[in-house]
């Protein structure tokens, strides 16, 4: 998502324009195709929190290796601990096993949209905390947002009698505030030790332990089949994809406006839904397609709000 990552972003040069929305266009592949590249692996017999384990032990190799070879890797400093505690528990372990619990019975699909409802989460912890203005821009967008949840979860176009569908929904929402919280934090460090990139390696290390102690407890008779779509996601979405979007989309909030990054992020949601549509047959719902137009307007008016603030106190 854009707002964790250009919140964070220290200065320095700036990609060339073509450079940043390759960028971009790599990002949104990533995490377009994740939600049903994950949902085909619990399908094919993967237990939600050691399959989240196993994506976030993927994921630190991954990082360890891509840092290390950019000649980035540092060991943490004290002042680095809070920001890869935080991340790691909430933005990583939080969100990757919620997401996968709600996998096992909500579509794909869905599920993208409802995770992606994350800077919606962020308009009130910004509020609350005096961080920034509740103003008619950013109510407007959490309205349009939060309505599009509702119709996410219309009681009428949902069978809230199949077991699971409540507490899925519900996992969703949970994993999109754990990660607002931890941008939120992120917002307010003080990035005067490893930048961004340079903690990813070790918030992942943080996720492993803490996905690897919770599956033990959670699933003692969990499973990860060796079969392709478990073995393939997980070099996909955890040893390339982690590592790699991330420092894409570090690269094009430093690249790019603001404004322009973050509503080229909502095309991950989008690629979600028709990639969950044409790969694994869920249907396009009018609830669907209504919901999560809503859902992508409410951020899109938000976006537009925080870039209104920006250039006031720039001006």
């Amino acid at each position: 998502m854009a707002d964790d990552v250009s919140a964070s972003a220290p200065p320095g040069a700036r990609a060339p324009l073509w450079h940043a929305f390759t960028q971009l266009a790599l990002v949104v592949l990533i995490l377009g195709t994740s939600w049903p590249l994950l949902k085909n692996g619990i399908q094919a017999g993967a237990t939600p929190i050691w399959f989240a384990a196993a994506r976030a032990c993927c994921g630190a190799l991954g990082a360890l290796a891509f840092v290390g070879a950019l000649g980035l890797l540092r060991w943490p400093t004290r002042r680095d601990w809070p920001i890869i505690l935080s991340n790691g528990v909430l933005q990583l372990a939080l969100f990757f096993a919620l997401g996968n619990l709600a996998l096992r019975y909500i579509p794909a699909g869905r599920s993208a949209v409802l995770a992606y409802t994350t800077t919606l989460w962020l308009v009130p912890l910004e509020a609350l905390a005096g961080g920034s203005r509740f103003d008619l821009w950013r109510g407007l967008g959490l309205l349009a947002g939060l309505s599009g949840v509702a119709v996410l979860l219309n009681p009428l176009a949902l069978d809230w009698s199949r077991q699971g569908v409540l507490t899925g929904h519900v996992f969703l929402l949970l994993a999109a505030l754990s990660w607002a919280v931890a941008i939120f934090h992120a917002r307010r460090h003080a990035w005067d030790g490893l930048s961004p990139l340079q903690v990813l390696p070790w918030q992942m290390v943080v996720a492993s332990v803490v996905l690897v102690s919770l599956a033990a407890f959670a699933e003692p008779a969990g499973r990860l089949p060796v079969v392709p779509p478990v073995v393939l996601t997980l070099i996909y979405v955890g040893l390339l994809g982690g590592p790699v979007a991330i420092w894409a989309a570090t690269s094009v909030s430093r690249a790019l406006p603001t404004l322009v990054s973050s509503l080229g992020f909502l095309g991950v949601p989008v690629l979600g839904v028709i990639v969950s549509s044409l790969w694994l047959g869920e249907s396009l719902t009018l609830p669907l397609v209504v919901g999560a137009v809503l859902v992508l307007l409410g951020l899109v008016v938000v976006a537009l709000g925080i870039d209104r603030q920006r250039r006031r106190k720039a001006s």
